[in-house]
Order: C-alpha cells, then structure tokens, then sequence
C-alpha cells in the first residue's frame, strides 16, 4: 500500500512548482522583480486585491454601511422556506467551507514564511475581499435557477449567462470546480480521522495507530459522510447549521482564554505584525513580497473571496432580493479572518517560537504541531494544557468535516450545471466520499500525500484567474441591482431592473 501511495504522490510532484509559478507570475521574471515596489505585486495579488479595491469605490464602501445590514439579516427570525434554504443555511454553509483547516494551517503558515506582517495583509485583502464576495454572491442570486424545491446558483450559473449563455462555459467551470473540490477532499478526511486519532491520545495517552478502532473510526467517518451527503443540500444545511456555531465558539472561546492568560503579550503581538508588514527593509527589500504573498494567498485560502467557491451557498437561498445574500456572505468573510484567522494570529505571534532557542525545532512542525506547540507555550500547567490541545483539536476536526461537506454540497450544485439527473448527481456524491476515502486510508497508512494535496493551492488561483474576469463582466447587473435595493421603492426585483433575463426572479414576479 505505502508504494501505491508513494506513486501517486509523485505523478503529483509535478503540481507544487506548477501552483508556485502561477501564484508568483510575473514576479519569477526578473524583469518584472526588478521594478521597485511594483516587483513585489504578483498578477493574483493584483487580481484580488485591486479588483476588491475597485469594487469597494463602486460601491461606496458598502461593506462599512451596510455591515450592520448583515448582522439584522442573520440574526432575524428563521422564517420557514418552501424553496432552498434560508440566508442563514446558506451563511452556515459558506462558513463551513470558509472557516476550515486553513483558519489554523494557513494562518501558522503564513507566519511561518512571511512572518507576523502576512496577518496585516491578510486582514488588508478580507476587507476588500468582503465587497468581492458581495459581488459574487449578488451574481449568485441574479442568475440562479429553480431545481424541484431546491436552488442551483453560482459561479457554473453566473458564468454561462455572462459568457453569451454558452452551455460549454458553464459545463467548463462546473468541470474546473468539481476537479478541485475532489482533489482537496484527501486532505479533509486525512484531517477528520487524524485529528480524531489525536483526540484520543491527548485524553488517553496512548496511540490508535495500526488499531482496530482506528479502522472502525474510518469507516463510521465515512458511512456518516455519505449519509450526510445522500441527504441533498437541505441535509447538509441542517448539520452545518447546528456544527458550524458550536465550533466558532468553541474555538473563539478557548482561543480567548489563551489571549487573557498572556495578556501582557497583547502589546508584543501589534508590534510585531505592524513593524513586519512596514518595515523599511520589508517594502524595499526582497522581503515584502513573501509577506504581502502569503497574507493573500492564505487569506484566499482561508474566506475565499474571488474565487466564487461559495458562491453556490449564496445561489441556493431563498430571498427577498439578491442584494440580501451578498449583505450576508461580505459578513462570512469578516468572520473567518478578521475573527477567525486572527485569534489564529494572536496564538502564534504571542507565542514567537519562531525566534530564540527553539525556533529551529518549530519550524521543522508541521502547521497543526507547530500550532499546537505555540497553544502549550501560553498555557500554565500540564492539565490546562491537556485542555487546551483537546479542545483545539477539537475544533480543527470540526473545521476539516464541515469542509468535507461542503466540497461534496457544492460539487452537487455544480454537477446540476452539467446534468439533474439523479444518477450523474449520486455518481457525483459517490466520488467525493470515494476520494475522502483513499485521504482517509493515507491517515490510516500514517502517509501524507503533500504534492496531491497540493493541487488545492493551484486550483485556488486557477479558479481565481476564471472568476475575477467574469464579476468584472457581471459589475454593470450588480451595480444596478444594488441600486434599485438602495432606493427600496417598494417595486419587486426582476430582470428589467438590471436590463436582462432572470429566468427565477421574472418567473417569481408574474407569479
């Protein structure tokens, strides 16, 4: 089994240098490396960065005057829907792909090679990121489609009537996306059973390795996993609905008392993510590309914003206007990473094991052990400690089987892109759980896959490179819908307010 997996880790070897070159472009040039300042700005940092900037003046800054307009969303009475799912489902849905292993992995990543300055940048790209998955979200809502008495929207939807209502373009994004949930999935069910099995030795103090039980854990992972996803969308809204709050506050909380213990290293951790992003040796030395790079690409990585992934949870909700669902996912962005991913910050930094005598071990970790290893280094005693590293693990096992869910929910969404029919939609789900599987046996085999697994990070800026262009195209429908929503004249939302056809929104209203 171990020469299987080392095969197919290396027909993947490939992957690393391939996401690395497109992440980088152009600034492995040095032509481009060479422009002061300008050098240091890859085409994606452009591409997400500048076009949430962009968005954010065509807008007026609407993710500060209409946050709270998010928040009365969210937290207004759960009406019952007949059709889809309700804004908050689909918040909880998005959040479950949103706040995932990356809040913990890529944010101790990040700091690991661009230092504390990358939590600046990453908070810099979530709060233009917030306008981003405004305007995606919004193009969710304009152009999705009723399926039965679910909705199917996104990026596969949006896509195809912006591309001239070709059928090819939307069946390409659909394919584009399907291929990247399915090779992230490994990592989700390597996540799920590892951090089960870590669960167990933190209270036992023994491993389950090469264990029955940890066989028998595998298999009730995934005969849950399929049950979950056999269920439909509105299944897998009702478990995330109920899994996705409890771990935020599970993790807010612990993450908070760690903060108050060490309290005193508050003032320690602002100085050292401001003087790391604005350092004069930062901006024109060799070093603020690395930082600004990895508060980008680990942001992304971790809320998602412009690479309209979650748009599929904002096209299956049910609402009043399709302004109402981009209030509501600007929010989700503000939540993974202003609150999330920096209370991940906040451990790490505080912790600053990446100086001193121990700085050689800790970067030799893994992210999750070196996240871990900085919790320990802010707990007082060893039964505070067991507590801690117990309800971290905890949450980043959570973090890892909301996402798996979700990957699956929105491949089913996109597949719908493609075909409704039944058996290629349950071929779908078969996949997904085939694939979390074979991520599940390499945790079993005590294997990473790091070249496969790697292949998420390509697909997030392949991904990107496909969706920036087309809320470019769709700009013109988000902005005049958002103006008819602003000037709240009582008249319904159909397609003559944006100047095109909105099969559900112009069917909605003559109805």
């Amino acid at each position: 089994m171990e020469q299987l997996f080392s095969a197919i880790n290396n027909v993947f070897r490939f992957v690393t240098p391939v996401s690395d070159f497109f992440w980088a472009f152009p600034t492995n040039f040095d032509w481009y490396a060479s422009i002061p300042v300008l050098g240091n700005f890859s085409l994606a940092i452009i591409l997400l960065v500048g076009s949430g900037i962009y968005f954010t003046f065509r807008l007026g800054f609407l993710q500060v005057t209409h946050f709270g307009k998010g928040i009365k969303l969210l937290v207004q009475k759960k009406q019952k829907t007949t059709t889809g799912i309700s804004s908050l489902a689909a918040f909880f849905l998005s959040s479950a792909m949103r706040v995932g292993p990356g809040n913990i992995l890529g944010v101790t990543g990040a700091i690991s090679v661009g230092g504390p300055g990358a939590l600046f940048w990453m908070w810099i790209s979530a709060f233009f990121g917030m306008t981003t998955a405004y305007v995606e979200a919004v193009l969710a809502q304009i152009f999705k489609a009723k399926k039965g008495d679910e909705f199917v929207g996104g990026l596969p939807f949006y896509g195809k009537r912006l591309l001239g209502n070709k059928l090819w373009a939307g069946i390409a994004l659909s394919v584009m996306f399907i291929i990247y949930a399915m090779c992230c999935l490994p990592a989700q069910g390597f996540n799920v059973v590892s951090s089960i099995g870590e669960m167990t030795e933190i209270v036992t103090g023994t491993t389950l390795d090469g264990s029955i039980i940890y066989y028998a854990i595998a298999v009730i992972v995934v005969l849950i996993t399929a049950y979950i996803a056999f269920g439909g969308i509105k299944k897998v809204t009702r478990v995330t609905d109920k899994v996705v709050p409890v771990m935020a506050v599970i993790y807010v909380l612990t993450v908070l008392v760690l903060i108050i213990l060490n309290i005193d290293r508050i003032p320690y951790f602002f100085r050292a993510v401001f003087t790391g992003a604005f350092s004069v040796e930062a901006v024109f030395g060799g070093v603020f590309g690395t930082v600004l790079a990895q508060g980008v690409k680990r942001g992304l990585m971790s809320n998602e914003a412009g690479q309209g992934t979650i748009t599929m949870a904002a096209g299956a909700a049910d609402c009043k206007h399709p302004c109402e669902q981009g209030f509501v996912q600007s929010i989700g962005v503000f939540l993974d990473t202003m609150i999330i991913c920096t209370l991940t910050g906040f451990v790490v930094v505080m912790a600053h094991l990446w100086t001193g005598a121990e700085a050689q071990a800790w970067f030799a970790l893994d992210s999750l052990p070196k996240f871990l290893a900085s919790a320990a280094e802010l707990t007082p005693g060893t039964a505070m400690n067991t507590v801690i590293m117990f309800l971290i693990t905890f949450c980043f096992c959570l973090f890892a089987f909301t996402c798996l869910v979700g990957m699956i929910s929105f491949s089913e969404i996109a597949a719908n892109r493609i075909s409704t029919r039944r058996g290629f939609i349950n071929a779908i789900r078969i996949l997904g759980i085939a694939i979390t599987s074979f991520g599940i046996l390499c945790s079993l085999a005590g294997l990473e896959l790091g070249n496969l697994w790697a292949i998420s990070d390509l697909g997030n800026i392949l991904i990107v490179f496909a969706n920036i262009p087309l809320l470019y195209l769709g700009a013109k429908y988000v902005l005049k819908a958002t103006k008819h929503y602003r000037a709240n004249d009582g008249t319904a939302f159909t397609g003559k307010v944006i100047g095109t056809e909105c099969e559900y929104w112009d069917n909605a209203e003559s109805k």
